[in-house]
């Protein structure tokens, strides 16, 4: 008896650990493999409750390395990233409720308004949806992408010296994606399948790693370029450091054009393009309000003489190509083109049914599903299919319209309004240089996603999700903690 009560907590961990490897044996023998996972959840959980902040940074670090995995049937989720997301928002929002130290400033933003009525609107129409428990499938996983690295974010980004780790640990990982890739490309330039498919498993498409390549591309810029005395106390390396921090941070950079240029993603390439093109407008000191007028009257003209542009476009016979005068030039090319085609395919079936259901569309997550029957033969390309079984409507404006009607597609609109709005006039009243600059990466950073969205949307994955959210709470971060000097009349 003696033994017994010295020894209680030996034993005790004896008794677990034998009760935990006989059940491991017993699920593993029926092809179940998750009980495994357990010990690594709660060290995972640990971390969350010591290190908040941390934790945050870690699943940051490793999206980029994350790959789909069927943890059971029917559910497929990214590991090991997206269970660690479900178990930090739980933590947070216990969080939140318990220590009631969340900022309400952060929620009264109108940014972070837009995103929770985004995020209202999508669960009114997952109760609606042709497809119940698809929709709200895709709904809670919006939710693991957003508290995390929007509203946690913001709150944890009132430090600015955050926002740079977040961006080394997502952009050192980013790296070494890249040079796997750009790795497997030597030996490949004539094949240009295998050029698009370099990226696998980390991403599952060239256009999602060009697009998150570009997405990064404006604030590395930004981080190579300035001073060790530009930076605050906080931020500035040691002596030491500073000799070879410049080197490293141009050898990332070099990179991420590498990577961009062998991504063979016109879009991608497009992004940036565009993004260059609105720093210098804001650099002259134009206005947002003529930025947006320009890009309506542009629409406006586009909509008006669409028939002679078409037939115009109609006349390029230039297909994908290894070569980078013809890739870009395959852009325009909307008569042979088989991704052009697609895409102009998966617009097509989802104003059709849109034109169904207007108000409340479809239902989030749905297109995928329902969209086949929506086709018609003489828009079909050489990779559609019948069954409609390849992916979603190809554009981060026509799918929320289509899924989630004109409302859901109007607050998606006015996120990306809101958000830009306020990074350039954080960069336009920030009092100290440094904010001001950083304000305007992020948001040319985040510029590049909202152009790339015409083409395609990938806010339903965890590698464009996660940077993409947080270079969002950046902003709203800088816009809310930094101080101001007078605020312009005329923004």
């Amino acid at each position: 008896m003696s033994f017994l009560k010295k020894n209680r907590a030996l034993i005790l961990a004896v008794l677990i650990t034998a009760t935990f490897l006989v059940l491991n044996f017993i699920l593993l023998s029926r092809d179940v493999y998750w009980l495994f996972l357990l010990p690594l959840a709660g060290l995972v959980a640990a971390l969350f409750v010591l290190r908040f902040e941390t934790g945050l940074l870690v699943i940051a670090l490793l999206t980029p390395f994350a790959v789909d995995f069927a943890l059971l049937p029917g559910m497929e989720l990214s590991m090991p990233v997206e269970p660690m997301m479900i178990l930090f928002t739980v933590m947070f929002l216990f969080r939140v409720l318990l220590q009631r130290s969340y900022d309400r400033r952060l929620l009264r933003h109108p940014v972070s308004l837009c995103v929770i009525a985004m995020l209202l609107w999508m669960l009114i129409t997952s109760a609606t949806s042709q497809l119940p428990a698809v929709s709200f499938k895709y709904f809670a996983a919006r939710l693991w992408f957003v508290v995390p690295f929007f509203f946690a974010a913001a709150h944890i980004f009132r430090r600015r010296d955050r926002m740079q780790q977040f961006v080394f640990c997502y952009g050192l990982a980013l790296v070494v994606v890249i040079l796997i890739s750009t790795i497997k490309t030597l030996g490949n330039f004539h094949d240009l399948q295998t050029l698009h498919r370099v990226m696998r498993p980390f991403y599952n498409d060239h256009t999602a790693y060009g697009c998150v390549i570009a997405l990064f591309v404006p604030i590395a810029f930004h981080y190579l370029l300035r001073s060790a005395e530009e930076r605050p106390a906080e931020e500035r390396p040691a002596t030491g450091a500073r000799l070879w921090l410049r080197p490293l941070l141009l050898a990332a950079f070099a990179l991420l054009a590498v990577g961009l240029f062998f991504s063979y993603s016109r879009a991608a390439w497009i992004s940036v393009l565009g993004a260059v093109a609105v720093y210098v407008a804001i650099r002259m000191g134009m206005k947002v309000r003529w930025m947006l007028l320009l890009f309506a009257l542009g629409a406006s003209l586009f909509f008006v003489y669409q028939s002679d542009v078409l037939y115009k476009l109609g006349k390029n016979k230039q297909d994908s190509s290894y070569d980078l005068s013809g890739q870009v030039k395959s852009i325009s090319n909307i008569s042979t083109d088989a991704s052009n085609l697609e895409r102009l395919n998966r617009w097509a079936s989802a104003m059709r049914m849109f034109k169904e259901r207007p108000l409340l569309g479809c239902g989030p997550g749905t297109y995928q599903f329902l969209y086949a029957s929506y086709q018609r033969s003489y828009q079909l390309s050489v990779i559609s299919t019948n069954s409609g079984n390849r992916g979603n409507a190809h554009s981060e404006y026509i799918g929320p319209l289509t899924e989630q009607g004109i409302p859901g597609a109007l607050l998606m609109l006015l996120v990306f309004l809101t958000t830009f709005v306020t990074g350039v006039r954080v960069y336009r009243t920030a009092a100290h240089p440094e904010d001001a600059r950083l304000a305007l990466a992020f948001t040319l950073s985040l510029l590049t996603y909202y152009i790339h969205g015409i083409f395609n949307n990938f806010l339903d994955t965890d590698k464009l999700s996660v940077p993409f959210w947080a270079f969002t709470a950046a902003i709203v971060a800088l816009d809310l903690y930094s101080s101001k000097k007078s605020e312009p009349s005329d923004r």
